[in-house]
């Protein structure tokens, strides 16, 4: 029997990518997402590439009444969680409505999956709870002392996740603190297209590379980085769609158990997703170029608050567990993303 995995958050730019990849893997994914910043749209791409439509609920996650008919209507073996808000500036911004949207989501996901016995989840985390690092690669183990809202969001569910764990020991949790997610799939379908203006470099660059915006802002060229610009861990959502899956059959195995005491692994278990290679704004820029054979047009701008230098990960942990580490090139990053921004771009 295939496993039925509830995705929540599943028609964004990372749970898409990663419906396709479980499908690929031979799982059964279900999907919940309010459309915020997304469209449905996505669900018959993900056919188009799958070969099948997802079930689909197109629910606000806080909404428990709606989350408990589901549970009730399906056998649910795990649950990867993305749905959130995500954008650090507008966090900075917004700070009440990120907790309340990202924590409480978690919370009321979390009453139900206990209500039901369903005690495995894959928590779609972030390196922002890292905050600015005294060095690079960063380990699990490093310090933790995020700079912005959202990142403190992050954490929170960290320390709740990590809660119920030690409360009861049958939980399998997965904290994935990934980088920063980039790129399309290959075939142009899904992609990174946010409503509004991009928060996010890789689709803001896009936008700018096909016209539809002006200039890209770069936020500081003041940071003790080789250009000045701020250097990132620049993942393809693919490989991080990919590493959720390799977290999933894990937990499949029978001789993990992420809640328990290890002096090996940290409880639950922290994993981080990333190429372990950082690349400044201004070198994304010119891959960009490269790939879409035309200029980016750019200015500098003043640092945002919460900004930091330097990110990029010490990824040899979920290779030594998962069995996993990326295969996609920066190259190949910029290459989908533009695949997809053009085909958008012809549709309208």
């Amino acid at each position: 029997m295939t496993d039925n995995i509830l995705v929540t958050g599943g028609t964004g730019f990372i749970g898409s990518h990663t419906v396709v990849a479980l499908m690929a893997a031979g799982f059964s994914p279900l999907i919940i997402d309010n459309l915020s910043n997304s469209d449905v749209a996505t669900l018959d791409r993900i056919a188009t590439i799958s070969g099948r439509r997802p079930v689909f609920y197109p629910e606000d996650l806080r909404n428990e009444a709606a989350l408990v008919e589901i549970f009730r209507t399906h056998s649910i073996s795990a649950v990867i969680h993305f749905a959130g808000l995500k954008a650090v500036g507008e966090s900075v911004e917004q700070p009440l409505r990120y907790y309340d949207n990202n924590i409480n989501s978690t919370l009321t996901l979390c009453r139900v999956m206990a209500a039901h016995a369903v005690k495995t989840l894959i928590f779609s985390s972030s390196a922002t709870v890292y905050g600015d690092p005294a060095t690079v690669p960063i380990h699990e183990d490093f310090p933790l002392a995020p700079t912005n809202p959202y990142g403190r969001s992050k954490l929170m569910i960290e320390q709740i996740l990590g809660d119920i764990c030690h409360a009861d020991p049958e939980w399998k949790v997965a904290l994935l603190r990934y980088f920063n997610p980039v790129g399309a799939h290959e075939s142009g379908l899904i992609g990174e297209n946010p409503k509004g203006i991009p928060n996010n470099l890789m689709p803001y660059v896009s936008r700018v590379a096909a016209g539809s915006l002006e200039c890209l802002n770069v936020f500081g060229d003041d940071y003790p980085t080789p250009d000045g610009t701020g250097v990132r861990d620049y993942i393809h959502v693919m490989d991080l769609a990919e590493g959720h899956v390799a977290a999933l059959k894990y937990f499949g195995n029978e001789r993990s158990g992420a809640c328990r005491d290890d002096s090996r692994l940290l409880s639950p278990l922290i994993v981080n997703l990333g190429s372990g290679r950082g690349h400044s704004v201004l070198e994304i820029v010119r891959a960009f170029e490269q790939a879409a054979g035309r200029p980016v047009n750019y200015r500098i701008a003043p640092r945002r608050p919460g900004d930091i230098a330097a990110s990029y990960a010490d990824p040899s942990l979920a290779r030594r567990l998962f069995k996993w580490h990326t295969i996609r090139s920066l190259t190949e990053i910029c290459l989908d993303a533009w695949h997809y921004i053009s085909k958008e771009n012809n549709k309208t």
